[in-house]
């Protein structure tokens, strides 16, 4: 492997370099073409439309990556034109659109896509899709024009909204959003009846318009050589867009400013880890590297449908003591049938674990039933745990089939960013979809602890249906529920992202990934089953594990509200334990930013943990922890996805 390769590996889970992204303008727009689709689309530097792009998906609402052939670009004086042809294949799928994508000098933005079937196949969507930013549109006054020739005038839903489509959003022939006082962008759609729905229910960061309503039946087939043609064109309203208005200055590349709020602050939640599902006992070094991460708790799913899962709590049990952390059951009750409970109760005394917490499903369900919950109150009991209920998938499960609220202890449901989308824009835009997740909870269930369990990065399985096997692998690829991104400085980012999002919001208790393994915090000692496709160091550590010891060694400290100037690419986590602080920076973009620190002491010194240091952290953690570096200017700067800890006491001596 080459050294840039063994580079794009560290920084991004893949031996290719970043996909290219060509910025581009259309009178008052700025945005990028990146890999066909357009993105960030700007009117005086604010985000109006976060992606407008092309998709295919199966039965199955799997998305069929496509493959871009015979691109061509021109860039007039003023304008662009970019057309291509994307194929999309997998099984018995065989689909085939050219894309005419073009934006002129007064404004205009027009995507076309003009599909063709090459087999027959079950789909239940093709077409277009438009993504509206969450921060920017959250609130905003919307008109939407609507196939019948009607109007209405609404707002985007400040809360994540419960009904999919959002309400009033469908039939949709356009729709238009206020951009600032005066200034209206306008959506038309063509080729299809369109409606939105708000993608925050999946953590995705944005509210999706997309063809082929989901009131339709579903999946259905598509025949060999049937057509599909659309077209998406966005507008702005108001003399504002002129063409012959002067464009807005570009702005100087100015460091990154921080703001800390020391007069509020919340408890940092406690932190714990999934058990890995490969079935390996921890090793003495395993055990004393998890050690250092403060973890709470273990999270172990106990399929009560299977002969195994006693042994499945043997070995949690017996982890949990080595690294002096509780256990946090999750109990999947069997389709039909109470389950054993009384001898979860038995196994429990007899082993003598110290039990945290129970989150109750049942398989075939997408959240708790009350009968489930209140059976589970009456068996466990004895044991005075705290007894949740939930769901074991993503929000929108619990939206559709709310719990109980008197008789649960606390609400719990998972996250993870790539639901609708893999790629490493989308996935990067994700933290910021925390936040209105944890808020629409906190409504619906006022007063009770909040539970996210657990934290990963790839989709672990549908909710209420057991996994088969997570680590197989079919025709050489990863299993679906593995991403090459685990070992990366990507994942590290993000990572340090959710904990600061999900620690501002107020939750209780957070499970991120597994303990060892593809899926996990450690690199187990044989390394990666398959190495050509996940790149690890055998017996060492992820980068990831950096970001949740820097939070974990602080377990018990206060979380202070902190913002920064670029909020979609710089995230803050500011820790106060003890008369000390700590700051934690991640860098989720593509370029390295340079941070004012003007906001804490001048006398700092930290860790920086970057594809300088990574090879360090990975195979000599311990060496990486110890080591320190200093510096006494007022900024610093964080190289892509990057991620840099500050140590400092409150008087401003180094720690």
């Amino acid at each position: 492997m080459t050294s840039r390769a063994a580079d794009c590996w560290l920084a991004h889970g893949s031996a290719e370099p970043l996909t290219s992204r060509t910025s581009l303008r259309a009178g008052p727009w700025e945005l990028v073409l990146e890999m066909g689709d357009l993105r960030q689309i700007r009117y005086q530097g604010r985000e109006v439309i976060r992606r407008i792009y092309g998709a295919v998906r199966d039965q199955n609402w799997c998305t069929i990556p496509g493959v871009i052939t015979d691109q061509i670009l021109e860039l007039p004086s003023s304008g662009f034109r970019a057309v291509y042809t994307r194929t999309h294949r997998a099984g018995d799928i065989h689909f085939v659109w050219h894309a005419v994508i073009t934006g002129g000098s007064d404004g205009t933005i027009s995507f076309g896509l003009d599909g063709e079937a090459l087999s027959t196949f079950l789909k239940n969507r093709i077409g277009l899709c438009v993504l509206h930013p969450i921060l920017e549109c959250c609130g905003a006054s919307c008109r939407t024009l609507h196939i019948d020739g009607s109007t209405r005038l609404l707002k985007f839903p400040m809360e994540v909204a419960r009904e999919q489509p959002v309400g009033g959003f469908s039939d949709l022939s356009g729709l238009t959003h206020e951009v600032e006082p005066g200034v209206w962008a306008t959506v038309q759609f063509e080729g299809d009846s369109f409606e939105t729905e708000d993608q925050r229910n999946w953590i995705d960061a944005s509210f999706k318009t997309y063809s082929t309503p989901l009131r339709y039946p579903m999946p259905v087939e598509i025949r060999q050589g049937t057509r599909v043609r659309q077209r998406v064109t966005l507008k702005l309203e108001e003399s504002l867009a002129r063409s012959d208005r002067p464009p807005k200055s570009p702005r100087r590349r100015e460091e990154v400013a921080l703001e800390i709020d020391r007069n509020r602050s919340c408890r940092l939640p406690e932190i714990g880890l999934g058990m890995a599902l490969h079935g390996a006992t921890l090793t003495d070094l395993e055990v004393s590297r998890l050690s250092r991460l403060g973890t709470a708790f273990l999270r172990t799913d106990l399929w009560l449908s299977t002969l195994d899962w006693i042994e499945d709590l043997r070995r949690a049990a017996r982890d949990a003591m080595e690294l002096g952390a509780a256990l946090e059951l999750a109990i999947h009750l069997p389709r039909t049938g109470d389950g054993d409970l009384k001898r979860v109760m038995s196994e429990l005394s007899r082993l003598k674990a110290d039990l945290c917490r129970a989150l109750i499903f049942r398989e075939g369900q997408r959240s708790t039933l009350p009968l489930d919950l209140a059976h589970a109150r009456l068996e466990l009991e004895e044991c005075g745990v705290a007894i949740g209920a939930g769901t074991d998938g993503d929000l929108y499960q619990l939206q559709l089939q709310p719990v109980p609220v008197d008789d649960a202890d606390f609400i719990c449901w998972s996250m993870n960013p790539q639901v609708h989308a893999a790629d490493l824009s989308s996935l990067l835009e994700t933290p910021e979809a925390v936040p209105p997740q944890i808020w629409r909870v906190q409504k619906d269930y006022p007063d009770k602890p909040l539970v996210i369990s657990p934290v990963t990065l790839k989709p672990r399985y549908a909710p209420g249906v057991r996994y088969a096997d997570l680590d197989v692998s079919i025709d050489g690829e990863l299993p679906s529920s593995v991403d090459p991104r685990q070992s990366s400085l990507v994942a590290a980012a993000w990572t340090l992202a959710m904990l600061r999002a999900v620690a501002e919001s107020g939750a209780e208790s957070v499970t991120f990934y597994e303990t060892t393994g593809w899926r996990g915090v450690l690199e187990r000692p044989g390394g990666s089953p398959m190495p050509g496709r996940f790149v690890s160091v055998p017996g060492g550590v992820f980068p990831l594990y950096h970001a949740l010891a820097d939070v974990g060694e602080w377990a018990g400290a206060e979380v202070l509200p902190t913002r920064t100037t670029e909020p979609q690419r710089i995230h803050a986590l500011t820790l106060r334990k003890g008369g000390k602080h700590r700051l934690i920076l991640a860098n989720l973009g593509r370029e390295s930013r340079l941070v004012d620190l003007r906001a804490m002491p001048e006398t700092r010194e930290g860790r920086r943990l970057d594809t300088t240091t990574a090879v360090l952290a990975t195979t000599q953690p311990e060496a990486f922890r110890r080591h320190r570096f200093h510096w006494r200017s007022d900024s610093i700067e964080i190289p892509a996805f990057g991620l840099v800890t500050l140590l400092q006491r409150e008087d401003g001596s180094a720690t």
